[in-house]
């Protein structure tokens, strides 16, 4: 089941293995995918479908020195040159769409204000070039501001179709932007975008619905995350969460977007199967951040119905030829964390593929 193909939007997937989308940091100070990430992501077209590492629709919207845009002219030059290699290769690929909302530092947007659905600051720490500082209270997003912002994804979805992109998933999860407010600490707003469930829920449709209407629904996945508290996001009251997302859920529905993928440490779990009954879709499961997600488990999840793809993160990064690896039961490579988010090709384009 694993190894067989799939459906996705108008694209047809030769396995259901799909690409986790994989911070780097190898984009440089002007956010440009160059020639080496290029090879990273060629290397890996085997797999099902590759979901790009979260890049950012506008200068503010940046969270990490070193992390790509799509943006300027030069960015979706930039990704145009990934998106031909991938599919050389025979390969597939959506871009992730990220605003990292509060989860940012003037340092790092260029001076640019970091927003947020209410003035609340996540409590720690960000590294920025000038090294850690802590995370400024950002600005609420007024109203008026909001529809901006919209325009922001809209033209950002447009640029990955310019680029070469199949698709784009826009990221609301891990607590970014979309996530943001979802979350009820993270939004306190007292305005129609605020409150309840339904409230909270409205700034995620109206932008799923206004990319939508861009570049059309069967290019179009969504990445959730309820209940992955990191980042300052805090969906610790299990009613609250079941209500917000199953609001967000079933206004989407009727979209026929091209996935669902959800990451959640209990795939099998009510939660989590209920939402995938709503929204009737292809449904992608990452069982995130603290287990690395094994060719048994991987297996199981398709064998037991709990998804229609498996997200993987660190044995793609490990292994370029992973699908092989795991079709063939094969041994794998082991990754290196030390070099995640580090410069150049170390950990990044030298893994080997399995020699025999």
């Amino acid at each position: 089941m694993l190894f067989s193909p799939l459906a996705l939007g108008e694209l047809e997937l030769p396995n259901r293995l799909v690409m986790a989308p994989l911070t780097r940091l190898r984009a440089g100070e002007d956010g440009v995918a160059g020639p080496l990430i290029a090879e990273h992501y060629r290397q890996r077209a085997s797999l099902g479908l590759i979901v790009s590492e979260g890049t950012y629709p506008s200068p503010a919207g940046r969270s990490y020195p070193g992390q790509p845009g799509i943006v300027t002219e030069e960015q979706v030059a930039g990704w145009k040159q990934v998106t031909d290699a991938v599919h050389a290769e025979g390969g597939r690929m959506f871009a992730q769409v990220m605003h990292g909302g509060r989860v940012s530092h003037a340092d790092i947007t260029g001076g640019n204000t970091i927003v947020a659905p209410s003035a609340v600051a996540i409590e720690g720490d960000v590294r920025t070039p000038s090294g850690k500082q802590p995370y400024p209270v950002p600005h609420a997003l007024t109203t008026d501001e909001l529809p901006l912002v919209i325009q922001e994804f809209v033209a950002a979805s447009l640029n990955a179709i310019e680029a070469g992109f199949d698709g784009v998933e826009l990221h609301s999860a891990n607590g970014y932007l979309l996530h943001e407010f979802l979350a009820p600490n993270a939004n306190v707003r007292t305005d129609s975008y605020g409150g309840s469930p339904e409230n909270r829920a409205r700034f995620v449709i109206e932008t799923v619905n206004a990319v939508v209407a861009a570049i059309g629904a069967n290019r179009v996945g969504i990445r959730i995350s309820p209940e992955h508290n990191v980042q300052g996001i805090a969906e610790v009251d299990a009613a609250d969460v079941r209500a917000t997302y199953e609001v967000l859920v079933d206004s989407i529905a009727p979209l026929n977007l091209a996935y669902l993928s959800i990451l959640h440490h209990e795939p099998g779990g009510e939660l989590v199967q209920d939402l995938r009954a709503r929204f009737g879709g292809a449904f992608l499961v990452n069982t995130g951040f603290s287990v690395v997600t094994t060719r048994e488990e991987a297996v199981a999840l398709m064998a037991d119905g709990h998804a229609d793809a498996v997200v993987v993160g660190r044995p793609a990064i490990a292994n370029p030829d992973l699908a092989r690896r795991w079709n063939e039961s094969l041994p794998l490579n082991e990754p290196d964390p030390s070099t995640f988010y580090a410069d150049g090709a170390e950990g990044y384009t030298d893994y080997p593929a399995y020699a025999g």
